[in-house]
Parts: structure tokens; sequence; C-alpha cells
């Protein structure tokens, strides 16, 4: 998850209640596993004493940054979330070292062509 990012802002006040997203990301921010995949990621924890609602934030590898609301948003869906992006830019990448446009644009036409459907041949040896 951290090798698509470049920094990563955790910020919660300890005695909130709603802090248990914070701490479940901030504990998969701290696994061996993700700080092998990017050892460069800054990880930043701000420890408040106002109200203000737990939150992460994340800057891409790209600059781009998100924010999370972790009081409604579990860390497996954040964490999901962060590699879906991370997944669109590894496929960027690819595309512009191949030297090819991005976005890629598909043209009207081949959108509306049939597509034929393909079925397993095990799946059409069980029916006999």
């Amino acid at each position: 998850m951290l090798k698509f990012l470049s920094k990563v802002r955790i910020e919660f006040n300890a005695l909130d209640p709603r802090i248990a997203s914070c701490m479940e990301f901030l504990a998969q921010c701290n696994a061996r596993k993700a700080k092998e995949s990017n050892p460069a990621c800054q990880l930043q924890v701000k420890r408040r004493t106002d109200d203000h609602p737990p939150q992460i934030t994340v800057t891409f590898v790209n600059g781009v940054e998100e924010a999370f609301g972790a009081t409604s948003t579990p860390a497996q869906t954040i964490r999901n979330m962060i590699l879906e992006k991370g997944q669109l830019l590894e496929t960027e990448q690819m595309f512009r070292e191949a030297g090819e446009k991005w976005p890629v644009i598909i043209p009207e036409e081949e959108l509306h062509q049939s597509f034929p459907g393909t079925k397993p041949r095990k799946a059409e040896e069980k029916k006999q």
C-alpha cells in the first residue's frame, strides 16, 4: 500500500472514541511489509487536543493529496481505495513508458461494437 504514497498524515485526539480507524491504519502503515514496500514514505502522526474529527491524509507519488474522514471510513476501505488508485497510477506509468497517450481514449464506434461471449471449455463439458 505504501509503495504508491510519498506521505501519510494521521490526525486524531487520543481521547476521541472515534479513533479506531486511525489506529488500525497506523498499525497497517507501521507493519514491516508496508515499510519495506516504500521506506521513503513519510509517516506523520499528529495528536490533536481539540474536537477536530480523526482524519487520514495521503499524498500519492504523483503529488495528488487525498483526505479521508476516519470517523466514518474503515481503515480497510481507505487501504482498498489507495490500492485502486495505485493500480491506476501503475497503469498510467506503463502506458507512458510505452509511448502511448494517457488517458486512453476509446473511439465511440468501438464502444458500441458487440462482443461475442466466450465460455470456458470445462463449463461446456459439464453440461453433457
